[in-house]
């Protein structure tokens, strides 16, 4: 059978972050254990994880509980634990993105961190920034006097219902990802903007 692929949904632990900026990553992988009817629960390597076949590969839902800046560490563990693990191959991680619109997702095969501090603690964790990742934008109209505030604060009740729709269309590049590839997936999904 094929190797098991990791989707990492990045975000802070607890119920007083539910509904934050930098929870989309969480919100994503939810979404898809939801739609895999299996739950993301069991404890490993700090992190929570669940089990589930998404378009015909296993996939290991994550959700670190390490809070956003040391999410590395339960990454690494976890890809420790499978002796076949390529991060090319083997990683996808989901996560917000303050220089994206808000509306906008973004795959990439690779890449910098681009000042995000969840992926730049899995790149030092892994020793390499050679993994797909999705970031999903929550830039808003106006300019962000306090960065680390913001990311952390709620999304307002006026955009609750584009944030679903991101997150749904995001969970559907994940499958597209598994289903046809990165590339095939960034063609299609990297073009469209939610109105």
């Amino acid at each position: 059978m094929s190797s098991l692929f990791f989707i990492v949904g990045l975000g802070n632990p607890g119920r007083e972050y539910e509904w934050t900026r930098h929870n989309l990553g969480f919100m994503v992988v939810d979404l898809l254990a939801r739609q895999a009817e299996t739950q993301i629960k069991r404890a490993e390597c700090r992190a929570l994880t669940g089990r589930a076949v998404l378009e015909g590969r296993r996939v290991e839902l994550v959700k670190p509980q390490t809070y956003m800046n040391s999410s590395g560490e339960a990454v690494a563990c976890l890809a420790r634990k499978q002796p076949e693990f390529d991060p090319r191959r083997d990683l996808l991680v989901i996560c917000d993105d303050l220089a994206l619109p808000l509306g906008t997702i973004r795959l990439r095969a690779r890449g910098s961190a681009g000042g995000h501090n969840g992926l730049k603690s899995i790149i030092a964790a892994l020793g390499t920034q050679d993994f797909m990742r999705l970031r999903i934008g929550i830039k808003p109209d106006h300019p962000v006097a306090d960065t680390a505030a913001f990311v952390l604060e709620r999304f307002p009740v006026s955009v609750r219902r584009q944030v679903e729709e991101v997150v749904e269309r995001s969970a559907e590049a994940v499958r597209a990802v598994l289903r046809d590839g990165i590339e095939r997936a960034m063609a299609h999904y990297n073009q469209q903007r939610a109105e």
